[in-house]
């Protein structure tokens, strides 16, 4: 497939293609599914894997190329595989994960994504995130394994108890959020419970944030203007725009 205007700029920008080839697929919940593929050769051309390390897959809707990012889950650079997650809804990159068969391609693009764990490792992790997040929510915990991590997460319709999140009971705590009002309701709760759990020492926390882009800026500059927390412990992301 041609990747049009966005893929020449890709290109400028050093993107580099891909070629994925689908082993597999698994319906996880009723409102996600799991597409298991082969790389093209991406984790031996990029040395590997990083928390939350996502790319871009094309797909064409109304004939044109229609890019969309998705993070990695459980990349094995030994065989060169790993899966993606799409939280199932109207459009086209859903229609293409339920319809995806062994055999099947899509092509991809690696650029944009980089993430370095923070050093010294904080003592205390806050994450917000939602749907289209949750894969690299869970590349985040089982990186920061056995920090204690209090998460806000965003729900529409997949009630919480069945979402794919990977939580440890011992050193995890979670927030089921509903979304209300675009996104201002999930940035009331935080505002409402953060400030205590941070305290007025924030240099030991680490918060990450991946949610729409309008709540994504909004809780990253309060953490980072309101609480103090320091420039480098804020990672934020806006994952996608609400319409």
């Amino acid at each position: 497939m041609a990747h049009g205007w966005e893929g020449a700029v890709l290109r400028l920008f050093r993107g580099r293609d891909f070629t994925f080839t689908v082993t597999g697929a698994e319906q996880v919940t009723e409102g996600f599914r799991r597409i298991r593929v082969t790389d093209g050769g991406l984790l031996a051309a990029t040395g590997g894997a990083h928390p939350t390390m996502w790319v871009r897959l094309w797909f064409e809707r109304n004939g044109k190329p229609h890019q969309r990012g998705y993070t990695l889950v459980d990349p094995d650079p030994a065989t060169g595989t790993f899966a993606l997650e799409f939280a199932l809804h109207d459009g086209t990159a859903s229609d293409w994960a339920r319809a995806a068969r062994p055999g099947d391609t899509i092509d991809a693009t690696l650029q944009g994504s980089r993430f370095t764990l923070p050093e010294p490792r904080p003592a205390r992790l806050f994450v917000i995130g939602d749907a289209a997040s949750l894969p690299a929510v869970n590349s985040l915990l089982d990186a920061l394994a056995g920090i204690p991590a209090t998460i806000w997460f965003e729900t529409t319709r997949t009630p919480a108890h069945e979402l794919p999140l990977r939580l440890d009971q011992e050193h995890h705590t979670l927030h089921a959020v509903p979304r209300r009002d675009a996104g201002a309701h999930l940035v009331s709760e935080v505002k409402a419970a953060l400030p205590g759990l941070i305290g007025t020492d924030a240099s030991d926390a680490y918060v990450w944030i991946a949610c729409d882009t309008a709540t994504t800026r909004a809780l990253a500059s309060y953490a980072r203007k309101e609480l103090a927390v320091p420039r480098d412990r804020v990672d934020a992301l806006g994952y996608w725009r609400a319409g």
